[in-house]
């Protein structure tokens, strides 16, 4: 095995050790707990969207969350592995064609839903049971 993906790895292993991130991928619904900085204090706000693009692999992975705020469209990419997040929490698995979901940024309201794939939430449900 080459030598920077064992560093890598390992990285990877120390970063994401206190967190449990969960499998998701495009159009899942994520709720994502950030750290922010107010004043002298941190609080934790949180981020709630649809996954339209996951990018990178390893410690540089990344993936963009896009949400309807008052009628605007608002998009933020996180790192996977960053210390300013909390945690991350999948409400809702999409069921969707493509990996990445651009073509959300064009359409608003009910056009813009991603239809949800009810067949794998529930063996995920399944699961987490046992």
């Amino acid at each position: 095995m080459n030598i920077i993906k064992k560093i890598e790895q390992a990285e990877v292993a120390k970063l994401s050790a206190d967190k449990k991130i969960p499998n998701f991928k495009s159009g899942d619904t994520l709720k994502i707990h950030v750290k922010i900085k107010d004043g002298e204090k941190y609080r934790i706000q949180i981020f709630e969207g649809v996954v339209i693009a996951r990018d990178g692999g390893g410690v540089n992975s990344s993936f963009t969350v896009r949400r309807e705020s008052y009628g605007v469209g608002v998009e933020r990419k996180f790192p996977l592995y960053s210390p300013s997040i909390e945690k991350i929490e999948k409400t809702r698995i999409g069921k969707v064609r493509r990996s990445k979901l651009f073509f959300l940024r064009n359409l608003s309201g009910k056009k813009a839903r991603i239809v949800e794939d009810l067949a794998a939430a529930s063996l995920e449900r399944k699961a987490d049971k046992e």
